[in-house]
């Protein structure tokens, strides 16, 4: 059980929910149900849990992990999922849990019509006299993350960022135009009869309405796109490269921003694509191999370690430093129950080391992107501020002016952040560094 797996194993619920659905045991409506519930569990489980607290007599981490997820799942239908009626979600819940766990049918079946007798006067804390908790419980989310949020962004914005945080992401697709344009993709979507729209501010980028199996979308197997969210296609474009150069992207599984640092420079130059697991390069190559690219290379090479490479070596440098992936819990909904404050603190530990090694590769002259799909502070600007502090060749470009039309993305120093409640898009931090 997937569910189950996540919540024992500490399992990545992507990566299981391809493996599930790969097995073609399940067809049409059953496989969109199957991902909404996985992943509307996730997404919902502090609010879940908060409504079972009041449900259940005795506490929830003492209740066997799969009567947990049967609960979580009976109670997720009925809060959430308008088109099972509820009957329907009492009784499957109930037959599920007779097939794998029989005795505890009972307890599921008492809990769930608890809940429907009493789901009018289910209480949250009171947002005046408890605002964190009351956001973390309504919009579910773990208090320090709320309470992070708020130091950042004040009551208000952090109630908008914790519901769009929660709520399911679009799918978006980057147009490859090594090989098509956009409106030529979106010509071909609509003749599919696939609802899309041009995204706001990535000129290749496109927002297809409703869920799609990614392998069977038009004009994928034939090249022409590439799944990447709005957030991640600004990165190559802010670090603009140009054909001819030598370009590192440094962390560069699965392979989205890689392709997309070669596509913007015609295949044209070197593009070398490194990362610190070797089983992970294979996703770059099959990637370039689709899209018709030709000019990356990929290596095996950790940044926590000096001398993988001769120094002043490139003209660009992408480094999109492993993080907390704050900024899209929204598609890993499992993880912001795993992380902590502490883990926070040592990524941006990691995070400097690596940064200091990527700069020691840099040509003079050239730029660097230090970029996260982080919301924390401690990740991104007090990465950039202790960076510049320790190595005054290098300084901090304001992406104002290199980029007028997207200002809206970019902070009063020139830093990109984007984010879902205010731009549609991933939390996502970006930094453009110039060596002088």
């Amino acid at each position: 059980m997937v569910l189950h797996r996540i919540l024992t194993e500490g399992c990545f619920a992507d990566q299981l929910m391809d493996r599930e659905l790969s097995a073609g045991k399940l067809s049409g409506p059953d496989r969109g149900l199957f991902a909404e519930l996985v992943f509307g569990v996730l997404r919902r489980q502090g609010t879940l849990d908060h409504v079972l607290t009041g449900l259940v007599t005795q506490p929830l981490a003492k209740l066997e992990p799969q009567v947990l997820i049967f609960l979580r799942l009976g109670l997720y239908q009925l809060m959430y999922l308008d088109r099972i009626p509820e009957s329907a979600a009492v009784n499957e819940s109930v037959n599920l849990t007779k097939q794998i766990l029989p005795r505890a049918s009972g307890l599921v079946n008492a809990v769930l019509r608890n809940y429907l007798r009493h789901k009018d006067t289910i209480t949250y804390p009171d947002p005046k006299t408890a605002p964190a908790a009351s956001i973390a419980a309504r919009h579910s989310h773990p208090a320090w993350l709320v309470k992070l949020w708020f130091s950042q962004l004040g009551e208000e914005e952090t109630e908008r960022l914790a519901e769009a945080s929660s709520c399911q992401p679009p799918l978006t697709v980057r147009a490859n135009t090594l090989r098509t344009t956009r409106d030529e993709l979106l010509q071909l979507f609509a003749a599919n009869g696939i609802a899309a729209t041009p995204c706001h501010f990535s000129p290749d980028g496109i927002q297809l309405a409703g869920r799609h199996q990614v392998t069977g979308l038009p004009g994928f197997r034939e090249g022409l796109l590439v799944v990447q969210d709005e957030a991640s296609q600004m990165a190559a474009r802010l670090l603009d490269p140009q054909p001819g150069e030598r370009v590192l992207d440094a962390c560069a599984a699965p392979g989205g921003k890689a392709t997309h640092l070669a596509q913007l420079m015609g295949n044209a130059g070197e593009l070398l694509a490194t990362d610190n697991a070797a089983s992970k390069l294979p996703l770059i190559q099959e990637s370039a191999r689709r899209l018709g690219i030709t000019i990356i290379t990929t290596r095996t090479a950790d940044l926590l370690r000096a001398g993988q490479f001769p120094g002043e070596t490139f003209d660009r440098i992408l480094l999109d430093a492993p993080c907390s992936g704050l900024g899209v819990i929204r598609r890993n909904p499992e993880a912001k129950w795993r992380l902590t404050l502490e883990d926070i603190e040592r990524l941006a530990a990691v995070q400097k080391r690596m940064l200091a090694t990527a700069a020691g590769l840099l040509k003079p002259g050239g730029t660097l992107l230090y970029s996260t799909c982080s919301t924390s502070l401690k990740e991104n600007e007090q990465v950039i501020q202790d960076f510049l502090s320790r190595h005054p060749e290098y300084v901090l470009e304001n992406l104002h002016r290199h980029f007028p039309a997207t200002r809206d993305l970019f902070t009063p120093e020139g830093m990109f952040r984007a984010w879902p409640h205010r731009h549609g898009m991933d939390g996502f931090f970006a930094a453009r560094l110039k060596k002088q």
